[in-house]
């Protein structure tokens, strides 16, 4: 290297990701560009996976290329459901210039990877969502949890947050971080709710048809895994389906593959006006994250730290 790239921490990238409509923005831009087709200017194969199944490690390998903001990175991620005391996903994202192919920087992606998750499942809600939505439920209760209270309560007012989580002493512990009440039912905890999250580690379905009324909106964030499911399948089937990317989630999303579901659209698409927002329907967004989010939330963290230098 002529010189060497600029290497940004965890805490480097939080503060550029204050303000969080810029990141909101650059993540529906890139569903947008990205569900144009070539048009759009991205480039974005379906992430590698490895799997080293006697440590239940998984490594991911997810470059993307968007033309529109002159964005070329690498995130190399980790997960392993088996950590407890350290984070179950770690990350670096590598950000090269696209003149020269040199790299830029190299920066912490755990940051990035739990907001940017966050702030897709928040532009999804906007779209697929009924305008005044009273009560969240959010089943899980990690970083992704705390994480998605953090953009939604920055969107919405809710009147009730709810809390549930695989011991009553998590859900306590998450609920009593954000103001919310915690449950020791799923049934309980949404009930009544206008949208609901899940980013939980399940691999079988732990929210069921039978609790969910009709018209809710559902992020499922979970269950990344051809064979993984948090959903019930016919809870997926009687809604309508959206995902990031069509192409991944019928390689990767377990909780669509395993039900046999439908998708009715990318979310893009519905950003684009090409396919409708259902909002008088139970819909369902199928997150599996994408690299062009990464990219974007890479390059708006080392703009924002070149500008301040």
């Amino acid at each position: 290297m002529e010189s060497a790239p600029l290497f940004i921490s965890g805490s480097e990238v939080k503060k550029a990701l204050e303000n969080l409509e810029d990141l909101i923005t650059v993540i529906q831009d890139g569903f947008s560009h990205f569900s144009k087709g070539p048009s759009g200017g991205v480039v974005q194969p379906v992430r590698s996976i490895i799997v080293v199944p006697e440590h239940k490690t998984y490594l991911g390998v997810m470059p993307a290329y968007s033309q529109s903001e002159e964005a070329l990175a690498t995130k190399i991620v980790t997960f392993n459901p088996n950590n407890t005391t350290i984070p179950t996903h770690n990350a670096i994202i590598v950000l090269n210039d696209v003149k020269t192919g040199l790299v830029k920087a190299v920066m912490d992606g755990e940051v990035i990877t739990t907001l940017r998750t966050a702030a897709a499942s928040l532009v999804a809600t906007k779209f697929l969502c009924n305008r005044k939505p009273k009560i969240l439920a959010i089943l899980g209760s990690g970083e992704q949890a705390l994480s998605h209270y953090k953009l939604f309560s920055h969107q919405y007012k809710f009147e009730e947050v709810r809390v549930w989580s695989r011991t009553l002493a998590r859900a306590e512990k998450c609920a009593n971080l954000i103001g919310g009440k915690a449950f020791d039912s799923v049934e309980a905890t949404v009930k009544d709710a206008d949208v609901i999250i899940t980013v939980t580690a399940a691999t079988e379905p732990v929210l069921m048809k039978e609790w969910v009324k009709p018209g809710a909106h559902i992020n499922a964030v979970g269950s990344c895994r051809p064979y993984w499911n948090e959903i019930d399948p016919k809870l997926v089937n009687d809604s309508v389906v959206y995902v990031d990317s069509k192409e991944g989630a019928l390689k990767e999303a377990g909780d669509i593959i395993l039900a046999k579901a439908e998708i009715y659209a990318e979310i893009g698409e519905v950003i684009n006006g090409t396919k409708e927002g259902r909002i008088n329907k139970t819909t369902l967004f199928k997150s599996l994250g994408m690299a062009v989010e990464d990219i974007l939330s890479a390059n708006l963290v080392y703009e924002k730290i070149m500008a301040k230098s």
